[in-house]
């Protein structure tokens, strides 16, 4: 987290100039989730397990700030393998001809204090939208082993048909099996990217 010292450094509202810098984002520490109605009565939540990205941070001016992540689309675990596979499957996101979902950003909005809109925009198979995330930075320090680190908590709500993942089936009782609705929730540790000493 911050030290007072540092949060005294920043020269402006929602602003760590610190943290300016390239960094790659550690998988074994983040976590990238999702949630989703089932039934009409319950949710069902699941997770990605392999995805890489990179952050661009301007910390005195956050609005320049650039996010980039790529999602393998067969890593999806929501803890039941016939389930996952119907999911990775053609109904879904036909993860053999699309094997990667991706996100960039188009710019960053300050909300107040340190929580931020990134803007940017989600391709999903063949399907570019645009997608805002609501995040917080959680703050930044060394880890103990000579990385620094920054820390995000972010979320956002789709709607999965809007990408082509629109596979349902009524139930009995009236309503859909599987909600349109899909809330994603990310947890993000990324590592500033160590710079060559010049020649």
């Amino acid at each position: 987290m911050l030290t007072q010292r540092d949060k005294t450094a920043s020269t402006g509202p929602g602003s760590h100039p610190e943290v300016t810098g390239a960094y790659t984002i550690d998988p074994v520490h983040s976590t990238i989730g999702f949630s989703v109605r089932h039934a009409m009565i319950s949710n069902v939540r699941g997770r990605f397990d392999r995805f890489e990205g990179l952050l661009v941070l301007d910390g005195a001016d956050p609005s320049r700030s650039e996010a980039y992540m790529s999602v393998q689309t067969d890593s999806l675990d929501t803890g039941v393998a016939d389930r996952d596979a119907h999911l990775a499957g053609p109904a879904f996101f036909d993860s053999a001809t699309y094997p990667l979902m991706t996100f960039h950003s188009t710019g960053v909005t300050a909300l107040g204090d340190d929580e931020f809109r990134l803007l940017g925009s989600l391709r999903i198979k063949d399907i570019e939208l645009p997608l805002n995330i609501d995040i917080t930075f959680g703050g930044a320090g060394d880890d103990g082993f000579g990385n620094h680190r920054v820390g995000f908590e972010g979320s956002a709500t789709l709607r999965r048909s809007d990408w082509g993942l629109a596979w349902n089936t009524p139930l009995d009782t009236g309503g859909v099996l599987i909600s349109d609705k899909v809330t994603l929730a990310l947890d993000i540790s990324a590592v500033r990217a160590h710079q060559e000493a010049a020649a």
